[in-house]
């Protein structure tokens, strides 16, 4: 951004000095109960926002400016990111009436395409993945992360495979070295979000570093990746990349796996688009999903997803399914009492990275309560099935008692 010339207020000097640290993203200065663009920014935020572009005086020149009030922010930030923008939220670190001159600010959050929390952010029905990419020789590493759930994994393959992935899982955003740019655009395509990273970030001792201090482990041994090196490598620049993104938050993000895709039959992007299995070709059309998508939670809605663009091949695991939905079929008074609890559980994969990230709301915390009140009795309803495949469900259901009375006894709604 190029500053204006003549005088500038202190106002601006100290907008100018937190816009050099974030010089990618939209900054969102609060200015007592607005937040604020200025320049390049309130041009962009007008345009995509709707909201009106004006001009203020800034030491005897005029600087464009455009602004929201503070509480209509989860309004306009989803806006902003849905358009594609890295968007910083700079808010007021201290107290106005008990500060002389310039009030203390500084970002609190930078959300990207990529990382996200927000309810009105994210698609309920849908994983939101930030990838990395990270080429050495003829191969690829790959690592995804789903920040608002927790789901992380990395893989390995060749341009082909890392193509493939790609394109099934479709990242939101996808950060790569910046020297590895191009051969990304060449080798995999120009269609992705991409954010670049310097170089020394991919370094392999600095990304194992990153990983083992986030995990608490001495080792990746426990997690079954430490033979993906590539994977690793990526991992360990996402994981740079979210504490960057002023992420200090990351408990919930509890291991990471190897992808291993010998366990599905792989759908390329194009087989995906023309068997029109997760959107339509065309505006007025109706995906797959949409036609066998009667899911009562989002949990399942984004494991059905997953199911319909990665079909399996194992048999015993099909057959396992197929059992499960005929004991459904055949226990319809079980069936009914089900779904009756199913259709009252929260978000409860996503519940719980807001606990972990400190973003939970009173309201989102009444409904983890009522969700996790359900546990016991979904548990009782799979074992009434009589079932073994359901039964094994039901074992693994977490004792949240302790938790609940907590939740039970803070909270006053």
């Amino acid at each position: 951004m190029s500053k204006t010339k003549g005088k500038v207020t202190p106002l601006m000097k100290q907008f100018y000095a937190i816009k050099a640290k974030h010089p990618g993203a939209i900054l969102l200065f609060r200015v007592g109960d607005f937040y604020e663009t200025f320049g390049e920014d309130a041009v962009e935020a007008a345009r995509i926002l709707g909201i009106v572009l004006t001009k203020r005086n800034n030491g005897g020149s005029d600087l464009e400016l455009a602004g929201f009030p503070h509480h209509s922010l989860d309004t306009y930030l989803p806006k902003l990111v849905r358009a594609g923008k890295r968007v910083a939220v700079c808010d007021q670190l201290e107290d106005p009436k008990a500060t002389k001159g310039i009030v203390k600010r500084g970002v609190t959050e930078l959300v990207t395409p990529g990382v996200a929390f927000s309810d009105k952010v994210l698609e309920r029905n849908e994983a939101n993945y930030l990838a990395a990419v990270h080429f050495e020789g003829k191969s690829v590493g790959l690592a995804f992360v789903e920040v608002s759930t927790g789901d992380f994994f990395c893989c390995h393959g060749d341009a082909n495979y890392a193509s493939k992935i790609l394109g099934t899982l479709s990242p939101s955003e996808i950060i790569v070295s910046k020297p590895d740019l191009r051969r990304f655009k060449e080798q995999i395509g120009e269609k992705f979000y991409l954010t670049r990273l310097d170089e020394w970030v991919w370094q392999p001792d600095y990304t194992n570093e990153k990983l083992l201090n986030h995990f608490g482990t001495n080792s990746l041994k426990g997690f079954g990746v430490e033979d993906e090196k590539l994977g690793c490598i990526a991992a360990g620049a996402i994981m740079h990349y979210l504490e960057d993104n002023q992420q200090k938050r990351l408990g919930h993000i509890a291991r990471i796996y190897r992808f291993d895709d010998s366990e599905f039959v792989w759908l390329d992007q194009f087989t995906v688009r023309n068997l029109e299995l997760v959107y339509p070709l065309h505006p007025d059309g109706t995906p797959l999903v949409e036609v066998l998508d009667h899911t009562l939670t989002p949990m399942g809605a984004r494991m059905l997803r997953r199911a319909i663009i990665l079909p399996l091949k194992d048999v015993s695991r099909i057959k396992r399914r197929l059992e499960i939905v005929e004991t459904f079929l055949l226990h319809n008074t079980h069936m009914h009492s089900l779904s009756g609890q199913l259709k009252r559980l929260g978000d409860l994969e996503r519940l719980a990275s807001k606990v972990a990230t400190l973003r939970l709301n009173p309201r989102e915390a009444t409904l983890l309560r009522e969700s996790l009140s359900l546990i016991a009795p979904i548990k009782e309803t799979l074992k009434a099935f009589k079932s073994k495949p359901l039964a094994r469900y039901a074992k693994d259901f977490s004792d949240v008692t302790s938790t609940l009375e907590v939740l039970y006894k803070y909270l006053i709604l």
